[in-house]
């Protein structure tokens, strides 16, 4: 027969109150919610790595823009940019006739890189919240450990370790939760900018490549 630890996570949740239960499923969905970005953007992050090889092996050799942007993945931020550029070299016209066509495409490329972006950091935010909050509402369950344990020392009038053990156990591992919490996020949000920093690198410098392209060649190709 297995003895039951009356001071795990287990005794933790079915001794807890409300607001200890509620202190854990935030915990909870902190740490769900941060795997889940960590696990998603890696992918984003691999997949997109590969898409930034495939430009620069595939639409160099294209004879046209417009070929090497079908060559690209129809939902590569490459073929995005690419296209917005070759986009705004088809209208330069009207009122934008008044604006220099170097300016133009830049404006455009530079809007396209921004959109890229902001993509790229969707879910970054979420890693640093979690990774600055969650060691703050672990020490919140802490807290209301340690409130427990001096409730039940002035009921029974003694202080004796049977009394307050479970009350310091429990606090014990709120603190615990909420850094086992926050560390992975830390660390994932570090990593995770890092890579996005390479590959934007990576961007830009195919989006000055292909600045440079459109304003040589300064052709209105075929969408």
């Amino acid at each position: 027969m297995t003895d039951t630890n009356p001071y795990g996570l287990a005794a933790l949740w079915a001794q807890g109150d409300l607001v200890a239960k509620a202190t854990l499923l935030v915990l909870l969905i902190m740490s769900v919610g941060s795997w889940s970005v960590m696990l998603q953007k890696l992918w984003q992050q691999t997949r997109l790595n590969r898409q930034v090889k495939q430009a620069q092996d595939k639409f160099w050799e294209a004879s046209t823009l417009r070929q090497g942007a079908d060559l690209l993945d129809s939902d590569s931020p490459l073929r995005l940019i690419t296209d917005k550029a070759l986009e705004s070299a088809q209208h330069h016209d009207g009122l934008m006739r008044h604006v220099d066509f170097n300016t133009w495409v830049t404006l455009n490329i530079q809007r396209s890189l921004g959109q890229v972006q902001s993509g790229m950091q969707n879910g970054l935010a979420w890693l640093a919240t979690t990774g600055s909050t969650a060691p703050f509402v672990g020490l919140f369950g802490t807290v209301w450990g340690i409130y427990h344990a001096l409730v039940r020392i002035g009921v029974s009038g003694q202080a004796s370790i049977d009394k307050v053990a479970g009350p310091v156990g429990e606090a014990l591992i709120m603190t615990a939760i909420g850094l086992a919490v926050a560390v992975p996020a830390v660390l994932g949000y570090n990593g995770l900018v890092r890579r996005n920093k390479a590959l934007m690198e990576s961007i830009q410098s195919f989006s000055a490549d292909l600045h440079a392209v459109l304003l040589a060649s300064n052709t209105r190709e075929p969408r």
